[in-house]
Order: structure tokens, then sequence, then C-alpha cells
């Protein structure tokens, strides 16, 4: 009997390695608004959490809205289709395992298809992606994870957290699930590790850690 009855993959950082490309993309616009902060600070403060969060928490400190749209989607979907390519190892990680598995991301619908699509991994995925646009919280509070389960049929205790961040990781202990935080995306490793969080930087190694 397998440890797991599904497995739910965080998509930035875990399925793309976008995250460094983002985080550099978000320090050029911050400079450009007149908020300069270090790539670290920007893991901190915002790397797993939604892009609403991010940029609600930017216009406050500014005092002003701003258009991201209009001003800098742009820069992020230059930056992916120069460089956007999936995780190392990734490919042969979801050709190895047997337990059912989704996408749970705090990225939209619309970001997936075009970063899943443009690194060959939507039709791995399609039907079973799922947005923190769909619930009311995003991580770090476990909805997104619990909705998930709930769509593909599985109690939380029996699912799989693959998670990069420390948002993350704090929705997947919240929902009861066991977490696996890969820690060879930008978050350091010394804030995925958690007590029943299970640690690994080579992506090749989950297959085994999954079925123990």
């Amino acid at each position: 009997m397998e440890p797991f009855d599904l497995v739910i993959f965080d998509g930035d950082g875990v399925l793309v390695d976008s995250e460094r490309l983002a985080v550099s993309v978000e320090a050029q616009i911050l400079a450009t608004l007149g908020w300069p902060l270090t790539e670290a600070e920007i893991v901190d403060r915002f790397v797993g959490r939604s892009a609403s969060y991010m940029h609600g928490e930017i216009e406050r400190h500014l005092g002003r809205k701003v258009d991201w749209e209009g001003d800098f989607e742009n820069l992020y979907r230059a930056a992916y289709e120069r460089g956007l390519i999936p995780v190392e190892g990734i490919v042969e990680v979801l050709d190895t395992i047997t337990i059912p598995f989704c996408v749970a991301s705090s990225g939209s619908h619309e970001k997936m298809r075009f970063t899943l699509g443009l690194t060959g991994l939507w039709d791995r995925f399609e039907g079973r992606v799922f947005s923190a646009d769909e619930v009311d919280l995003g991580k770090p509070e476990p909805d997104l994870f619990l909705y998930a389960a709930q769509r593909m049929g599985a109690q939380p205790s029996r699912c799989a957290v693959i998670e990069d961040s420390a948002s993350g990781v704090a929705a997947g202990l919240a929902a009861g699930m066991q977490v696996f935080a890969f820690a060879s995306s930008v978050t350091p490793e010394s804030l995925l590790a958690r007590d029943g969080v299970v640690t690994f930087a080579e992506m090749w190694r989950l297959p085994a850690l999954l079925t123990g």
C-alpha cells in the first residue's frame, strides 16, 4: 500500500525553475517604484505568496496604486521566455511516481498555463491545476491545499505536499499533510526545516522519499 493517495506539487520553484527569474524581476520593479529591496528580502517577504498579496503589500508601503499588468507584466513574461526551464529532475520524477498528483500554486491559472506550457509540463497536469485565486486565503493558510485534496478526492492525512517556500511549508503543515521541502530554490533550507518536514536538495530523490 502506498503511503500517500495524492502528491500536491507547488508550481514555481518545484515544477518550473521560475523563482530566481521572478525575484530578479521583482528587485528591478521595486527599485523602479522607489522601494529597493535585496533579493533576500524579497524571498523573505513574498516568495510563496500570491501576486495579489505581494501587490497589496507593495501598494500599502508606497501609499498608491500600481498598474501591475500594464507596467510590469511584460518583464516577467520576457524573463520567462528567455530562461524558464523545468526544475532539474522533475520530468523524471513525474515519469516515475505512480501516485496521483496535481499542482496547487499561488500563481493564477493564466500564469500556470503559460509557465507549464512553456516548459512542456502542462499536459501532465491539465484538469488537475488549482490556484490560490480559487480560495479565500492563500498560503501560508491551508485553504488551497485542502481545496486541492477535496477536488482530487483525497484525505488531507493521505496527501504529500512538495513545496519550496516557507509560506508553502506552513500551509502544508496547517492542512495536516506531510510536507517535503525542496531546498534548491531561492529559500534557504534553514527557513524550510520544521518539525515533521522532510527537506531534500535533489529532485531525483523525491520518488524514494514518497514511498518511504
